[in-house]
C-alpha cells in the first residue's frame, strides 16, 4: 500500500504554532519531491511549500514566507511542516503530495500520491 498520511493539525490561537507531518509508506521516498498544499471550505488549493530529493532546496509560497518551514527527514520516510505565527487566513484542510518531476513555475502539476489531509483551525 503506497500512502501519505498527515498528522498534526488541530485547533489553535491565532499566534501559535503547529508542526505538520507526512509519513510516506510503499515508496521509494528519497525519490520524491513532497510538497504541502492547503485547501480552506469553498477555495481552490493553493501551494504552500515543496522539498526536494535531498531536503537541498526548499521552496514557499510568498503568502506562507517567512512563518512556515518545510524539511525532511529521508531516514525516517517523513517530512515535515513547521507553522509558525498562525494567522485566521492559515485554516484549511493541509495536504501533502508527492511527485517524481516537479517546478516550481508549475505546482499543482506532477503530483502522483496525495495524502487525506490533516485539518488546522485558527481561531481568532
Amino acid at each position: 500500500q503506497v500512502q501519505l498520511v498527515e498528522s498534526g493539525g488541530g485547533l489553535v490561537q491565532a499566534g501559535g504554532s503547529l508542526r505538520l507531518s507526512c509519513a510516506s509508506s510503499g515508496l521509494t521516498f528519497s525519490n520524491y519531491v513532497i510538497g504541502w498544499f492547503r485547501q480552506a471550505p469553498g477555495k481552490e488549493r493553493d501551494f504552500v511549500a515543496a522539498i526536494s530529493r535531498s531536503g537541498g532546496n526548499t521552496y514557499d509560497a510568498d503568502s506562507v514566507k517567512g512563518r512556515f518551514t518545510i524539511s525532511r527527514d529521508n531516514a525516517k520516510n517523513t517530512v515535515y511542516l513547521q507553522i509558525n505565527s498562525l494567522k485566521p487566513e492559515d485554516t484549511a484542510v493541509y495536504y501533502c503530495a508527492a511527485a517524481l518531476l516537479w517546478s516550481p513555475t508549475t505546482p499543482h502539476n506532477g503530483i502522483g500520491l496525495w495524502g487525506k489531509g490533516t485539518l488546522v483551525t485558527v481561531s481568532s
